[in-house]
């Protein structure tokens, strides 16, 4: 297939390399180039910025309903040439062709979803003290926004965040991961095409240190929303700080699931491996911490190893391929650094362990590990690969000090028939998100952040469009 050009998107324009210095964009499967992208100037930033800024008054003002139906006309294109998008995506990230469509399909959804909540952003009307007052409590944008994305979903990431922002009055500027550039370039152009004004949204590229410092100390941007690793989002925090601007974190995250012994654990085993191993691992939410009682924990492993022994390997882009490769050639040392700690450790390989058989290509073969100590350099980090740990526990007290033992808090899973044990877990687990009986936790209309080190705010729900507001009160005599 075709890869798409890139571009950079500046007040409604499609700037093109024109000079500009440009990054390759690798095929995972393959490691050939692609496509070559063009790298923003400080001067493309400046404008971007500046583009922005002017064109907040008119998009703040337009009424919720008018900037509704072009959100909705976006998701409909979007829908509309799912079926070009998703190949784009496995080109540059990798991801199995049927996971990369259904993205796209899930970035519709959350653009539909916000566009109706922002027909339902309400003030309220508070009493008085006194007679023949009146105290109004508005509900405004916040401002331009600057929204900093990652690559392993590089179009509902970017959707959650224009979502929330477009549908609040906001503006935006973008900046999508470098490896995936066409993905989230595809989201900008739906938005265009169906009649989004000039600088409402603005999409750049450019070294991301260098990109984030300019942009969050512009005195346009108002709020700042990212997602990405821990490391780089408390840099995120410090830069917002200095402008005391509203930040949105989404970060790292290591989900502990704890299986109980009055689960089904071959219907969980089943159930894991698509949340496990869906975009080879490199998911923040990914199930990746086992902690299974003893009284079902042979059963479980047994079961768990042979459903990913099912798994078939490959370039995504074949139809038939199930796990594709990493999306950058940094990913598989790193996988193969942990695989090493834990087994000196005293884990035990079940099954996978070892990097892909073909010489081209960032793969690594899904892998369980069994009996691993606490203390592994993989059950304190999070993998972001297709690794899974397992480890035993003997009652409700032990499984939680495990799942709660890591200063992440993003998702976490729970499996049992118990109620009461239900409702302990619930009450106890130190994370944003908890998924009981299953591990889907992504529809537009829930919160999805998490706690501690995992960052702060939300990216759906309701709590979603009201990162993008402020509250302003009017007291009338």
């Amino acid at each position: 297939m075709d890869y798409p050009d890139l571009s950079l998107l500046i007040a409604r324009k499609w700037r093109t390399g024109e000079g500009r210095e440009v990054r390759s964009v690798i095929d995972p499967a393959t490691e050939n180039v692609v496509g070559e992208l063009p790298m923003a100037t400080t001067a493309d930033l400046e404008e971007a910025a500046d583009t922005a800024a002017t064109a907040s008054p008119t998009w703040r003002q337009t009424p919720a309903y008018d900037r509704y139906g072009i959100l909705r006309r976006a998701a409909e294109l979007l829908r509309e040439r799912a079926q070009e998008i998703g190949p784009a995506t496995t080109l540059e990230q990798g991801e199995p062709i049927a996971e990369a469509t259904v993205e796209v399909f899930a970035a519709a959804d959350i653009i539909d979803w916000f566009a109706e909540e922002g027909r339902r952003v309400y003030g309220r009307i508070v009493p008085a003290r006194n007679p023949g007052m009146r105290n109004m409590v508005l509900r405004q944008p916040v401002g331009p926004v600057a929204g900093f994305t990652p690559w392993n979903f590089p179009i509902t990431i970017p959707a959650r965040k224009v979502g929330g922002a477009l549908a609040a009055g906001c503006t935006m500027v973008l900046k999508p991961a470098e490896e995936t550039p066409a993905t989230g370039l595809a989201l900008a152009r739906a938005l265009v095409d169906a009649g989004l004004p000039a600088g409402v949204l603005n999409v750049v590229f450019g070294d991301p240190a260098a990109v984030s410092t300019h942009l969050i100390r512009s005195p346009h941007i108002r709020k700042v929303t990212f997602t990405g690793s821990t490391a780089v989002g408390r840099l995120i925090a410090r830069l917002a700080a200095e402008g005391v601007k509203r930040v949105t974190l989404e970060l790292g995250g290591h989900a502990p699931v704890l299986v109980f012994d009055d689960a089904d654990v071959t219907k969980v085993a089943r159930m894991a491996l698509g949340a496990k191993f869906r975009n080879a691992g490199q998911i923040c939410i990914a199930p990746t911490r086992f902690f299974v009682q003893e009284g079902v924990y042979s059963r479980f492993t047994h079961a768990f190893a042979q459903a990913i022994e099912q798994l078939r390997m490959g370039n995504g882009l074949d139809p038939e391929t199930t796990l594709g490769p990493l999306a950058h050639e940094r990913r598989p040392p790193v996988i193969a650094a942990m695989v090493e700690d834990a087994i000196a450790r005293g884990a035990h390989v079940t099954t996978g362990g070892t990097p892909g058989d073909d010489p081209r290509g960032f793969f690594w073969k899904p892998t369980l590990l069994v009996g691993v100590d606490p203390q592994a350099r993989a059950m304190n980090e999070e993998p972001f690969g297709p690794l899974a740990l397992a480890v035993r526990f003997k009652d409700v007290d032990e499984g939680l000090a495990h799942a709660n033992s890591l200063p992440y808090g993003l998702a976490s899973y729970a499996f049992t028939s118990s109620k009461r044990t239900a409702y302990a877990v619930s009450e106890a687990i130190e994370a944003g998100m908890l998924g009981l009986n299953h591990f889907q936790l992504t529809p537009p209309e829930t919160p999805f952040g998490g706690v501690k080190d995992s960052g702060y705010g939300s990216e759906g729900g309701s709590e979603g469009i009201e990162d993008y507001l402020v509250s302003k009160l009017v007291s009338e005599a």
